[in-house]
């Protein structure tokens, strides 16, 4: 039978374990993975685009500045009230989103490979939500401008994420603080510590918490609800995974 062909030689038949990697394998793999290549690209072209057609820097550096201001509202909203729902696996049709873009990436926080998010769901986000508002700011040009910075700030912050699940103590003191504050929400408490890059939106919304002994432990910080019980009521993502939901989480980094 003929190998998959996977685009990325460093990606070829590998698996990926974040909790066992250095930080230049970190590096060699998040430079070749498709993704992020995709990303790259189409920020090339969009900010060709912007360059090509603005009259003015204001026509850019506008719609970028409101794409970084933006960001960690939408990805809090984001986080917290779809790939957190418990809606989209109670239905068939979207019980394998749910699955890989989110509780994959729970059941196995270290895994690389489910760290990333699928470009076919990231991208379309990505222009819906920072494309009418660049357009808004400089037509066009702002809407290219806009979904450029999304993508240059979509790579910051998985490559950040990474870091987050990288088996290494940061040398920075913020990026200790981000990762301290982030593996919470993974292996302490999953209802709350919804950032990745900034944690200001659980703040203003009262889902921050500084220390473990904060937040109780929950019971369903590794499922996201979906156990047992739920896998028997819904049962179309534990079909796709092959097992039922493990109720257990492997040791943090």
């Amino acid at each position: 039978m003929a190998k998959k062909f996977v685009w990325g030689r460093a990606w070829y038949g590998r698996s990926y374990d974040l909790g066992r990697m250095s930080l230049a394998e970190l590096w060699a793999a998040f430079l070749t993975y498709p993704a992020i290549n995709l990303y790259a690209g189409l920020a090339l072209l969009s900010g060709a685009y912007a360059l090509g057609h603005a009259h003015g820097a204001k026509a850019i550096l506008l719609p970028a500045f409101s794409v970084i201001l933006i960001y960690p509202l939408a990805w809090y909203g984001l986080h917290r009230f779809v790939l957190h729902g418990r809606w989209l696996y109670r239905m068939r049709w979207s019980a394998a989103l749910w699955k890989r873009i989110h509780f994959d990436h729970h059941q196995d926080p270290h895994r690389l490979a489910v760290l990333f998010g699928s470009p076919l769901n990231t991208i379309p986000t990505m222009a819906i939500i920072t494309g009418p508002v660049g357009y808004a700011l400089a037509g066009w040009t702002g809407a290219m401008a806009a979904f450029c910075a999304s993508l240059i700030t979509t790579c910051v912050y998985e490559f950040i994420h990474c870091i987050q699940h990288l088996n290494i103590r940061p040398k920075s003191l913020l990026v200790q603080k981000l990762k301290r504050e982030h593996l919470m929400h993974h292996f302490q408490n999953e209802n709350g510590n919804y950032g990745i890059v900034s944690f200001l939106p659980d703040r203003l919304f009262r889902s921050y918490y500084a220390n473990a002994r904060d937040r109780r432990k929950s019971a369903t910080v590794f499922n996201l609800g979906y156990d047992l019980v739920e896998a028997k009521r819904y049962p179309w993502v534990m079909q796709l995974t092959g097992a039922p939901p493990r109720d257990k989480p492997p040791a943090a980094p």
